[in-house]
């Protein structure tokens, strides 16, 4: 018998499998987007968050200058976006979404994966349909059952335009095993900096430098370039809270106090309550290390999203204002916890001319100051020629809906 008196709370059953996979193809209700349309201040707190100062994100004067005409948002920025376009949920949809199946599980992001088909400019307003488009079972890193389930995000600007594809995977694990492995763990150390290991990496700060206006030439590539590397961290908990002003909240929707209250009525699995029995949001195992403690996790950590968006920003400043990133794909495979500093780093792997496209393949990935890589990735960026500019890629769809039903076909 588990601590809320069932018998599956916290394990992973056939039963809850089943239902989840009867989900798949219902367009989900958002919350409301934290940022409902692009302008300067909501760009460059957004870049600020994850310490992209590229001024093609944060100055309008800059970017009317450039081939977008316009200052655009940065390519994750669509994590922050989206008004609902999913149509009213039938009785039987409502009921097959009541509750979650996998209540008591830990959830992990897995894995992520963009496509970007057109830039979002100064303006732009931005529609987004939600859904779940697959579920497997796998073996969980923990030991015990876990659930990998996919969740696609299709965004379109005001005119209908597909702006972009972002697929999600989650790993829900059964947490009891995770506690009980955590037992059998070596403690990390949490040693303090050195003056010499910090000299180093703010050396790495001053050095980096940005492509920007000077293009970048699919001629002038070749496999086996390197990209500039770029260091994050020691990652603090005010790194955590800068990136929650650009980012939102995301899980538990923003507002404190009263605010706060109305959502903890509504859903009051969100805000476990803290050592001093004060309900407060699941999210704090980001900044709280007694939360992070209580699942069996050495240290409060990351989120997954903030990694990718390291590693956006590491392309988008070698690439170049005129190149346009098209694919973006990794997998998050270690916990980045406060203290640790991550470097990213990347190299070309191939170079392609394909439908019309000049594809530069990159293989990119965050390595912690252990040697340890916590985020492999891999890349593909548009480069222009000296000829001709970059093409915009075409999606597979041009509606939401109909992009939804080959988003279902591409998983199934």
């Amino acid at each position: 018998m588990t601590n809320d008196g069932s018998e599956s709370f916290g394990v992973l059953t056939d039963q809850a499998l089943e239902r989840s996979r009867r989900r798949i193809g219902i367009p989900l209700r958002t919350d409301p987007a934290h940022i409902t349309e692009v302008n300067a201040d909501a760009t460059r707190h957004f870049a600020y968050g994850y310490g992209d100062g590229n001024p093609l994100y944060c100055d309008p004067e800059y970017g009317e200058k450039t081939r977008w005409g316009a200052l655009i948002a940065p390519p994750n920025m669509v994590y922050a976006m989206g008004e609902s376009a999913a149509p009213p949920l039938t009785e039987e949809q409502r009921l097959l979404l009541k509750g979650d199946p996998f209540a008591g599980l830990g959830s992990y992001q897995a894995a992520m994966e963009f496509e970007y088909h057109r830039p979002l400019r100064a303006g732009d307003r931005c529609r987004v349909v939600r859904a779940q488009v697959g579920v497997k079972e796998k073996p969980s890193s923990f030991g015990g059952r876990a659930a990998h389930v996919t969740h696609d995000f299709l965004y379109a600007n005001g005119d209908g335009e597909i702006v972009a594809v972002r697929r999600g995977t989650w790993i829900n694990a059964e947490r009891h095993t995770s506690r009980d492995r955590a037992k059998e763990k070596k403690p990390l150390s949490f040693d303090p900096y050195t003056d010499e290991q910090l000299a180093e990496i703010e050396a790495a700060y001053d050095a980096e430098t940005r492509r920007g206006a000077t293009p970048r030439y699919f001629e002038d590539v070749a496999v086996g370039d390197e990209i500039q590397p770029r260091v994050k961290g020691p990652l603090t908990v005010t790194d955590v809270v800068v990136w929650h002003i650009g980012w939102g909240m995301q899980l538990t929707p923003p507002g404190a106090f009263g605010l706060a209250r109305r959502i903890r009525r509504k859903a009051p699995g969100l805000y476990p309550r803290n050592a001093r029995n004060i309900p407060d949001t699941v999210q704090r195992l980001h900044w709280d290390p007694e939360r992070a403690a209580e699942l069996g996790i050495p240290m409060s950590y990351d989120y997954g999203a903030m990694r990718e968006t390291w590693l956006t920003h590491a392309l988008t400043d070698w690439m170049g204002d005129d190149a346009w990133l098209f694919k973006l794909r990794c997998e998050h495979r270690g916990f980045n916890y406060l203290g640790d500093t991550t470097w990213v780093r990347g190299r070309v792997v191939d170079k392609v001319r394909t439908e019309g496209r000049n594809e530069v393949h990159v293989e990119i990935g965050c390595w912690n100051q252990r040697g340890e890589q916590t985020t492999p990735g891999t890349a593909v960026v548009l480069l222009p020629t000296r000829d001709a500019p970059v093409e915009l890629p075409a999606p597979a769809a041009e509606t939401l809906e109909d992009l939804l039903a080959a988003e279902i076909a591409r998983h199934s």
